[in-house]
């Protein structure tokens, strides 16, 4: 070993583990907030609001190339020393988790009027935190 060879750097893997990279990182960035938009900091504010994904299980490839087009402009921004905050959301109008639902109920042999409204709501409310869950988790 060379003077100029590091002796405690880690071997590089022969193969990329997202599990470990990403969780590694995402852990790191949020305990030093970095993504934090805090007008203490000064900088000129600008935000971005994620256009919402309906809640409807997952996120797909569309989804991908968005917002690395939005996280390009967002991570532009804050070098240029904004401060930036990136806001994401999830389902605007419920239509999409209507349609799965509706779905669902007609495989159970039941429609959306026949389960009634409070029924409805409460199955709509459990299919969004679990849907719109996986998919903040996927944002993140």
């Amino acid at each position: 070993m060379t003077a100029t060879t590091p002796s405690a750097s880690p071997a590089l893997a022969s193969q990329y583990d997202p599990s470990t990279t990403e969780t590694k990182w995402q852990t790191y960035w949020e305990d030093k907030e970095v993504f934090k938009a805090d007008p203490s900091k000064g900088g000129e504010p600008f935000c971005v609001m994620i256009p919402p994904p309906n809640v409807t299980g997952s996120l797909h490839m569309g989804h991908a190339f968005e917002e690395t087009l939005i996280d390009t402009v967002v991570r532009y921004q804050r070098m240029t020393g904004k401060n930036m905050l990136w806001l994401p959301g999830t389902d605007h109008a419920s239509i999409a988790v209507q349609t799965i639902l509706e779905r669902q109920f007609a495989e159970e042999g039941q429609t959306r009027e026949s389960v009634g409204r409070e029924k409805f709501l409460e199955r709509a409310w459990e299919w969004k935190a679990e849907s719109g869950g996986t998919i903040v988790g996927q944002l993140r």
